[in-house]
């Protein structure tokens, strides 16, 4: 059975932003090659300005995030939502909520609705307590308004369940374990293979670099610490500017050049992964699938990932605790089985088979 999707909800492929548009590039691109038609939403601002991709038909909608900040990402998923009602697809695949099920009774009533329900939205710090709560009921209406819902996480699955009572699909985010990686590409950065450690994060509170920073500047280790994220938010500027006087705390801004990513996670000595309220995260998958050391947030989130194949953290002293006592640790095993989960559960292969077969589905049985 062959399906016309649309996927809507990120800032459009090929990825030039996040975790989303990443999926969004390698579920089309997958889907397209088992002969459906599937459509991806672009933001009319995105660098990628032609109609096809990959043979994905790319629809670019207005979006005017950049005239009004957060409040243009509402007005851009209804442009959205207005342009899919126009359409003929089987499926619309709704990536989060935050912005977009504000409109759920604008939803096409021709189509399937799918909702990939992220992470908990609603507990980011960097949102204020109106805000937080405006995210509850965005989280119910989500909810509300779609035919079926995926949870990326157990965790995630397990809440929603508890919560709204309902079964979501349990489908994970997928990494693709590279080929050889070029050590030379290093060198921009002025690090060296495992002389450095390795931050790559969102400047977002939740993602706690501040902790890890002061962990790391704590500690006896002469490393220096590449932090790999755009700079330019409120939080991104105080942690540069807190921090601005440390020279072995280098901050290169945000690099989105794949070959470049595999070979700063692959040739690091520890990487830290320091998300705490979504579920199971793309570059926390991206690391292992590159065989990096991981230090991870103590969360439940991190956790179903890792299991025991990586060092924890919650403060800042349990960060310095890994880092001065990192040579005493037997670690090999743990890179080579994050490897295999990689290899057994989280390969693209399987992530796009699943999607297809939940499409195909509910497709079939009208929900």
């Amino acid at each position: 059975m062959k399906l016309s999707i649309g996927i809507l909800g990120t800032r459009g492929i090929p990825n030039s932003y996040g975790g989303f548009e990443q999926f969004a590039g390698y579920l089309s691109k997958g889907l397209v090659e088992r002969g459906h038609k599937v459509s991806v939403y672009n933001s009319h601002k995105h660098p990628y300005q032609k109609n096809t991709w990959n043979e994905v038909n790319i629809i670019h909608c207005y979006d005017p995030e950049y005239l009004l900040g957060t409040a243009g990402q509402f007005i851009y998923d209804l442009n959205c939502f207005r342009d899919a009602q126009s359409r003929q697809f089987d499926i619309l695949l709704i990536l989060g909520y935050t912005s977009s099920s504000i409109w759920g009774r604008l939803y096409p009533k021709n189509c399937i609705i799918i909702t990939n329900m992220d992470g908990l939205e609603w507990k980011r710090s960097k949102y204020s307590a109106p805000v937080q709560r405006f995210l509850q009921y965005a989280e119910k209406w989500a909810v509300q308004s779609s035919h079926r819902h995926v949870a990326d996480s157990i965790p995630i699955k397990e809440y929603l369940s508890e919560k709204y009572k309902i079964d979501a699909d349990y489908i994970s985010y997928g990494a693709e374990i590279p080929g050889k990686t070029d050590e030379t590409l290093l060198d921009k950065f002025q690090v060296t293979k495992g002389n450095y450690y390795l931050l790559i994060a969102r400047m977002e509170p939740e993602n706690h670099i501040e902790t890890i920073l002061d962990g790391l500047f704590k500690s006896g280790s002469k490393q220096k610490i590449l932090v790999i994220g755009n700079t330019q938010n409120v939080y991104g500027k105080r942690m540069v500017e807190k921090f601005n006087d440390q020279q072995r705390i280098l901050f290169a801004g945000a690099v989105y050049d794949t070959d470049i990513l595999h070979a700063l996670r692959a040739y690091c000595s520890l990487y830290f992964h320091g998300h705490s309220v979504g579920g199971t995260n793309p570059s926390l998958l991206e690391a292992m699938a590159c065989g990096a050391l991981i230090c991870a947030h103590d969360n439940g989130f991190n956790r179903a990932v890792l299991q025991e194949d990586a060092f924890y953290f919650y403060a800042d002293d349990d960060v310095t605790e890994v880092v001065n006592t990192l040579d005493a640790k037997d670690i090999q095993h743990m890179t080579d089985r994050n490897l295999q989960k990689i290899r057994e559960h989280h390969h693209w292969e399987k992530i796009i088979k699943s999607y297809e077969q939940l499409f195909i589905q509910a497709y079939q049985t009208g929900i």
